[in-house]
């Protein structure tokens, strides 16, 4: 994968013996903190060919500051926990929905091909085991769940870089959900990017 000039990447885990690079089309998870970067759709649209490399990606992209929003309001309201989860499901809808428009591809609800997934639609229909509910599972969760079912590689595209090669080290420092680890066992190949400094 051929990433353009001044991003940074490097590995996350996976399974024993997995590749240095990817296999397959990849599930990316998109975070949302990239869409309070300015010129994010440049950034994007720059990034894409190398994401398709493989074969089409699949992107789950985060709720961003449209979801930090409600956690804002079920922080200073201690809301029904239930109720909050799905709302956060519902907004990344909004984020996907973007992204997709800027990229010039298709919003899918099954985690089959590419394009970029309407996150609720597929959990309400995925034969997985449903997530947790809480603050705990992020598009992180949901990303590494989908590539799991699907045995595709993920790539994670995040603001900065990972802390560690370690998927549970990362989750301790907050730059993966609590949930990461669990869901992301058994991903045969698990990657990091982030763009150039501002």
């Amino acid at each position: 994968m051929r990433l353009p000039t001044g991003w940074r990447s490097g590995l996350l885990g996976g399974r024993s013996g997995s590749p240095a690079a990817p296999r397959g089309p990849l599930v990316v998870k998109c975070g949302g903190s990239l869409l309070s970067r300015p010129g994010w759709p440049h950034l994007l649209r720059g990034l894409y060919p190398a994401l398709a490399e493989g074969g089409a990606p699949l992107l789950v992209v985060g709720g961003g500051a449209i979801v930090e929003g409600l956690r804002a309001i079920d922080a200073a309201g201690h809301l029904d926990t239930t109720l909050v989860h799905q709302l956060a499901i519902d907004l990344m809808a909004a984020t996907a929905r973007l992204v997709a428009a800027e990229l010039d591809v298709g919003i899918v609800s099954a985690a089959d091909g590419g394009g970029v997934l309407d996150a609720g639609a597929y959990l309400a229909t995925a034969p997985a085991p449903p997530l947790p509910v809480g603050w705990s599972v992020t598009s992180d969760t949901i990303a590494a769940t989908v590539a799991r079912a699907r045995a595709r590689p993920l790539l994670l595209l995040k603001s900065s870089p990972a802390p560690a090669a370690d998927p549970a080290v990362a989750a301790a420092a907050g730059w993966v959900d609590a949930c990461f680890p669990r869901a992301a066992a058994g991903v045969e190949w698990i990657g990091w990017a982030c763009p150039p400094e501002s």
